[in-house]
């Protein structure tokens, strides 16, 4: 039951409906809507089941007019098939409705649909042209109205209604005024006097706006034309004229063209320029004014350094009656230009600089500056070379110059210092300025001799006062500071003297204090003193002093100077002695005392039996010391002959009576120095029988007379003969040692002399005396050879000299108080080339 009656219900309620609306159906839709567009469901309106629609062949009835709206056959819906314009449809009527008639068959039954097309805001205000033109007196007073038109709008309702804007203008407003009887009216209303010269046309932008939602906007241009009076002076289209100009800017340039106006016509509009006043007043001649273009040429020189800036009036004058003027300022503004290079000065100069000044002590102040602007003008500044002084700024355009570095006047004792100063321009200038800085000197340095150790050779006998050598100490300080002094250090060094004393340095020997020079006090004697060694003290005259010190050893070289001495008999009883008259030795040199000796000899002595021995001495050493003997008298062939380096007195054959009883000898005895000096012995050898030369020679050896008697006895004469060929053999021994080091001291003499070396190179070595010998030779050892360095820097080696021993001070203390002695030489000294200091004398 509930199925059945469920359309039954539904048709009497759609009945019911139909009754009340009067059987219409209402729908709205906005115009402008696109096709395909919903506009109501048609067929549930009407009632209709799904199906029916098309079943029933539901569709409008076209009244003559295109409805632009149709009915789906499938849903039944109305939808939008063109374009629905409300302004074509229906005007300025409003509403808008569309009156639609809808058919169904089966059974066939009309329907009235009403379709209302509702307004949207889609046509903007129009006026009636774009532009309007409007010519106005310029006497026209204010508060004057001038009517215009204004503008429709197709739209209806809010769409439609229209308000009026006038773009900005101080001379003209708009009056809209509306009233329900008439249409609206619009008018232009003149708020200030117009000037045609001033603004000879005005061109305004009329716009009116709808009320929609968005606003829609139409305009209309209004050109309004001023007419002229006659009533203007001239005028400048700038009051001020400003100009920039380089300095370098050349002659006959075009510096500004000034314009004037004046808006009246004729003669009243021609105009002359002048060129009232410049400032500064030389200006004039630098500008050129066209009296009728008003261009404005430069005719001289521009320095920005000399003038910044000019100003120039202008004015321009019109030919009306009285003429009228105008007047105008042109401002050139002078550039810079890089053509001024920088500038330095020394302000302040503090030298000389002491050399121990302290590290950013200010040696100078200077100012730099550059007359140029800008970039051009500032300057960068550096100091050559950068060491040891710096440039430190103090404030804009000072500088300080200040050390950096410490200084030593000994390496460098002057600066030529170079301040560079460059600017920014482009291309940069440059300049720079010269500084001499010279240090002056502080006591800095102590002398320094070259030498820690001198070596001086000096010969014996020198005359007092006579120059040894000359010591030389460096300071390289200069004036007082190195200014040295020379002294012997006292109480230091001395020289042991014969007999075992010391003696000061001091007693023999002094320095001149300013030369260095060391001279004798007195003739030295090598016999008293062999070597000194003393030290020599340098002192500058500084504040405070400083000293150097160096040891010199001072060897005395001996020269021959004593003759030999005959010793006495060896006990010292009569017979031959040193005692006797002087006379002149044979030979070269000079001669000493001579001596008588006695002697017996057996008749018939064989050759090479000793008679008698002479024994000498010399004080002189070496060379001076070493003796030799020879057979004076008798010369040629006699019975006897002296050994020459023994001083034995033998036969040299046997004796005969012929040979007579008594032989007289006489025998020279000389050294080998230059030149020789000798000595002479007498000796009587008397010739007797064997027992009586055995009696002679007892008394002899109990009286102690240094004779020996030749023996009677077979016996004896062998026993002689083996004792004479045992000293030969010692002598030659001895000779042939004395000549192996004489060959190896001239070895090491040439040695000496060509090889390269400085200061002395030969080491110490333990002293030998030089002495006569039992059987009168000599001999030396550890001989060592020394270079003598003279003024020209060469090595002497004509002298040999022998190292002697060092004893020591007299007195209980001497080992306490005196320190050993040096070597000769320090052997750790630098190479270097010996100074003028030596000289031999």
């Amino acid at each position: 039951m509930g199925v059945c009656w469920g359309p039954v219900v539904r048709v009497l309620v759609l009945q019911a409906a139909w009754a009340l609306g009067g059987g219409q159906v209402r729908y709205s839709v906005p115009e402008e809507a696109k096709a395909g567009t919903v506009v109501g469901r048609l067929a549930q309106d009407l009632g209709l089941e799904a199906g029916e629609p098309e079943a029933r062949r539901l569709r409008l009835v076209a009244q003559g007019r295109r409805a632009s709206v149709e009915v789906s056959g499938a849903s039944g819906a109305l939808v939008v098939s063109s374009r629905l314009d409300r302004e074509e449809l229906c005007g300025k009527s409003a509403p808008c409705a569309l009156r639609l008639e809808v058919l169904v068959e089966r059974p066939l039954r009309v329907f009235h649909v009403e379709l209302e097309v509702t307004d949207i805001n889609d046509n903007a205000p129009l006026f009636p042209a774009a532009r309007k033109n409007l010519s106005l007196s310029e006497n026209s007073p204010p508060g004057s109205r001038f009517p215009l038109e204004g503008a429709s709008d197709a739209d209806v309702g809010a769409n439609a209604q229209l308000s009026y804007t006038l773009s900005p203008s101080e001379h003209f407003s708009l009056d809209l005024q509306r009233s329900e009887e008439y249409r609206e009216s619009l008018f232009l209303v003149l708020r200030r006097p117009l000037d045609r010269e001033t603004m000879p046309e005005h061109r305004l932008m009329l716009t009116a706006s709808d009320g929609g939602r968005p606003s829609l906007t139409g305009t209309m241009e209004l050109v309004i034309s001023v007419l002229d009076a006659n009533d203007n002076a001239p005028q400048f289209n700038q009051s001020v004229y400003k100009v920039q100009l380089l300095e370098s800017t050349a002659e006959g340039t075009l510096v500004a063209q000034v314009n004037a106006t004046d808006p009246d016509v004729g003669s009243n509009g021609e105009m002359t320029f002048t060129a009232s006043n410049t400032f500064p007043a030389h200006g004039l001649n630098l500008f050129l004014l066209d009296p009728k273009t008003g261009e404005i040429r430069l005719t001289g020189t521009l320095d920005f350094e000399d003038v910044r800036s000019y100003e120039i009036q202008i004015e321009a004058t019109d030919k009306g009656t009285p003429p009228l003027s105008g007047h105008c300022k042109v401002l050139v503004e002078v550039l810079d230009v890089n053509d001024n290079a920088p500038e330095v000065w020394v302000t302040s100069l503090s030298v000389p600089v002491p050399e121990d000044a302290a590290v950013g002590t200010v040696v100078a102040l200077l100012s730099v500056s550059d007359r140029d602007s800008g970039a051009n003008g500032r300057v960068r500044c550096a100091v050559w070379p950068a060491a040891p002084f710096g440039l430190v700024a103090t404030f804009a355009g000072s500088y300080s110059l200040v050390l950096r570095e410490a200084l030593d006047r000994e390496r460098v004792s002057e600066y030529e210092v170079e301040v560079r100063a460059e600017d920014g321009g482009a291309p940069a200038l440059r300049a720079s300025r010269g500084l001499r800085v010279p240090v002056s000197d502080v006591n800095d340095n102590a002398p320094a001799f070259a030498q820690a150790v001198y070596t001086v050779l000096a010969r014996e006998n020198n005359a007092a006062g006579a120059e040894l050598a000359r010591l030389w100490a460096r300071d390289p300080d200069e004036a007082g500071n190195g200014r040295v002094s020379y002294s012997v250090a006292e109480g230091v060094g001395g020289g042991a003297v014969a007999g075992g004393g010391w003696r000061a340095a001091s007693s023999y020997v002094s320095v001149d204090a300013e030369s260095g020079r060391l001279r004798a006090l007195q003739p030295l004697d090598y016999e008293e003193v062999q070597v000194l060694q003393f030290e020599v003290r340098a002192v500058d005259a500084g504040e405070p002093p400083l000293c150097g010190n160096a040891t010199v050893q001072l060897f005395v070289v001996d020269e021959n100077d004593n003759a030999p001495a005959l010793l006495p008999p060896a006990g010292g009883g009569p017979g031959g002695g040193a005692a006797g008259s002087a006379a002149s030795g044979p030979g070269s040199g000079s001669g000493s005392g001579s001596g008588a000796l006695w002697a017996w000899a057996a008749w018939g002595a064989p050759a090479g039996q000793v008679v008698a021995k002479i024994r000498a001495v010399d004080a002189d050493s070496g060379y001076n010391a070493w003796l030799r003997y020879e057979l004076w008298e008798p010369r040629g062939k006699g019975p006897f002959r002296v050994g020459l380096y023994s001083g034995e007195v033998s036969t040299a054959r046997a004796l005969e009576e012929a040979d007579g009883p008594r032989q007289r000898l006489v025998i020279v005895v000389r050294d080998h120095g230059e030149p020789a000096r000798s000595a002479t012995a007498t000796l009587s050898v008397s010739l007797v029988e064997g027992a009586e030369a055995a009696l002679a020679a007892a008394g002899s050896s109990s009286s102690g007379a240094g004779l020996r008697p030749a023996a009677g006895a077979e016996g004896g004469a062998a026993a002689a003969a083996a004792a004479a060929a045992a000293t030969n053999v010692w002598l030659v021994v001895a000779i042939c040692a004395v000549s192996s080091l004489f060959l190896l001291a001239v070895v090491l003499y040439g040695a000496s002399r060509w090889a390269p070396r400085a200061a002395v190179l030969s080491g110490p070595g333990p002293a030998t005396l030089v002495c006569a010998s039992e059987v009168g030779s000599w001999s030396y050892s550890q001989r060592q050879s020394r270079s003598l360095c003279v003024a020209e820097g060469a090595g002497k080696s004509d002298l040999m000299v022998f190292s002697p021993n060092f004893p020591p001070p007299p007195g209980p203390a001497a080992k306490e108080t005196q320190p050993e002695p040096p070597a000769l030489v320090d052997t750790n000294l630098r190479r270097e080339r010996c100074p003028p200091q030596w000289e031999l004398v």
